[in-house]
């Protein structure tokens, strides 16, 4: 096993060597001063770690299980940033540990050995979350297919398992329901175990309460999904008014709708979201659904900006307020239900911000295509939600690739997510399958197995360092130079940069690093799935303002290493601190204390 000392002597090695797939960054004038804090690590990891849930509560019991060879003297240690809070023997291949008492708090677990020299290996990593509320750092996934091949044994499980080892908390339920003014198959009294969705396949209420009980198990939220405002062309027979549709003109003659494929059940035509009795009767709806699946909530969707509508006396609907109102009337119909509204290139964000959701979720399109747009994004609903809710953006890789069989684009996944996670949001991506298109059932993608691994490690990435990432904190200057022939700019990013973004949280100066130096568009989409992988960066001299004294420098990147920890010698003085970063793939995070 390669490892990686970065001691003076090392770093100035890697300066001197380059390869076909990396840069070794050459600096004009040498970094001096004490080394100190010398981190030892290992640059390959054996041993793959699970937990039995993807989310604890404070003072619950999280069970590790390891595959692969764990030698008799490695020990495994639970850090919360770089703070150690617990080590202990490793003891076999299967532990637990009693998660603090510290609510909404990710930590990083490894498990390493100690040379004789002093050098450690890491052996394996994995991300904890403790926190009693899923909704403080959703991690939110998807299910849309629920016919008879997910009653073959072992299929929902599989899946599960796989979502549970990225940490998804919250699971989407989309296209499960029958009709969307009457979303539940059959009746209350007498439910249908089969039933066609909008696109007339089959649902099996069996299947969906298979998900529910799987994804509960491993403390996993489940939310059904349907509009806010969808009847289907025969509504009038299942009790829905004319009076409560949206209409195009000011004498009630053209219904609003959405129009779908001929083969489908109906197109969809709208109501009136702010409609009281509109608002009696969905309500009424859902708590069939509520009586007969253990659902934790409501994922609410919308359709976007529809132009000048009318009700139905004439007058213009306003339907931004009305999703405020929709929003509000759900809650007090089942106060301890979670409620998360799509907000469709965040139109209606503001309104909905206003009603009692639990995080704020954006469904990104063109008009929101670029990297610089997602930051802004976020920026704008934490204002709305005054800094307490976090966003989740809905945004569909390799659309256009998306059209034919395929697998995603690997680099374009990771730079989006590495992106996304940096400036503290999260990413609806991950379900039955990886999602390509605002069709959830459409598969055509699969991910390969390079892009599942790596994956996983970005979700570990997310969770453990989630209080840095997703904590709050500042945006400020990140300051970052360097004296390379490596550009390194300030956001936003830019072609050939490594584009820099900083925050303060609790005292400590996070800053991002984002390698766009290969990138071929600065659109976070990859449409056709043409981006490249960046070439690796080693040994980047770095210079970061810095006013007041700094005790301790370290990074992490999920690129390498599963996250852990690597903690570097710098030199403070003339306001600056000075440092080698040891690599950069598509993302490392700087932590300055």
């Amino acid at each position: 096993m390669r490892k990686l000392i970065y001691s003076v002597v090392a770093l100035l090695a890697l300066w001197s060597c380059s390869d076909d797939d990396n840069v070794t960054a050459k600096p004009d004038t040498d970094i001096t001063g004490e080394v100190t804090n010398v981190v030892q690590v290992n640059a390959d990891l054996t041993v793959s770690l699970s937990t039995d849930k993807a989310c604890y509560k404070p003072g619950e019991t999280v069970t590790f299980t390891a595959t692969g060879t764990i030698p008799a003297d490695a020990k495994v240690r639970y850090r919360n940033g770089s703070e150690v809070v617990a080590e202990q023997a490793a003891g076999g291949q299967t532990w637990t540990w009693t998660a603090p008492g510290t609510d909404f708090t990710g930590y990083l677990v490894d498990v390493y050995r100690t040379a004789g020299d002093g050098s450690e290996t890491v052996l394996g990593t994995i991300g904890v979350d403790v926190s009693s509320d899923w909704t403080r750092f959703p991690r939110y996934g998807f299910v849309a297919t629920f016919d008879a091949s997910k009653t073959a044994d072992g299929v929902i499980e599989q899946e599960m398992a796989f979502l549970n080892r990225c940490h998804i908390n919250g699971v989407q339920f989309q296209d499960w329901h029958n009709k969307h003014h009457w979303p539940l198959g059959g009746t209350r009294e007498q439910p249908a175990e089969v039933y066609k969705d909008i696109a007339n396949r089959d649902v099996y209420a069996s299947v969906i309460k298979k998900y529910i009980d799987v994804q509960h198990a491993y403390g996993m939220k489940a939310m059904f999904y349907n509009l806010c405002f969808g009847a289907l062309s025969d509504a009038a027979a299942d009790g829905v008014k004319e009076e409560w549709y949206l209409f195009k003109d000011t004498k009630h003659g053209t219904k609003d709708s959405h129009d779908l494929p001929d083969s489908w059940k109906s197109d969809i035509f709208l109501v009136d979201p702010a409609n009281k009795e509109w608002q009696q009767y969905i309500g009424d709806r859902n708590d069939d659904v509520y009586a007969c699946f253990d659902f934790d909530g409501y994922q609410i969707d919308q359709l976007g900006d529809r132009g000048t509508l009318y009700t139905y006396d004439g007058g213009k609907a306003n339907l931004q307020l009305g999703y405020e109102s929709f929003v509000k009337a759900m809650k007090e119909r089942h106060p301890s239900k979670r409620l998360v509204m799509n907000a469709v290139s965040n139109y209606g964000q503001y309104s909905i911000a206003q009603g009692d959701v639990d995080f704020l979720y954006t469904e990104l399109w063109d008009t929101e295509n670029k990297f610089s747009d997602l930051r802004d994004i976020i920026h704008d609903n934490s204002l709305y939600g005054r800094h307490g809710l976090q966003t989740v953006f809905a945004a569909y890789m390799n659309y256009a690739k998306a059209d034919n069989q395929g697998e995603f684009n690997t680099p374009g996944v990771l730079l989006t997510d590495a992106v996304m996670f940096a400036l503290g949001g999260s990413h609806l991506e991950l379900g039955d399958h990886m999602l390509c298109k605002e069709y959830f059932p459409n598969s055509n993608l699969t991910m390969s197995q390079e892009l599942r691994d790596a994956i996983v490690r970005y979700y570990d990435f997310m969770t453990a360092y989630q209080n840095l990432l997703r904590g709050g904190g500042e945006e400020t200057e990140a300051g970052v130079s360097s004296t390379s022939d490596v550009k390194v700019a300030a956001w936003p990013p830019a072609i050939g940069n490594v584009t820099t973004f900083a925050r303060q949280v609790d005292g400590r100066k996070v800053v991002h690093l984002l390698n766009f130096i290969d990138a071929d568009n600065l659109s976070w989409r990859d449409m056709d799935g043409t981006m490249p992988e960046p070439r690796l960066v080693e040994g980047l001299p770095l210079r970061v303002k810095a006013d007041t004294k700094v005790s301790k420098i370290w990074v992490a990147t999920p690129d390498a290493l599963g996250g852990a920890v690597q903690e570097l010698p710098f030199k403070q003085a003339g306001g600056e601190v000075t440092f080698t970063l040891p690599s950069l793939k598509y993302w490392t995070m700087i932590v300055i204390e």
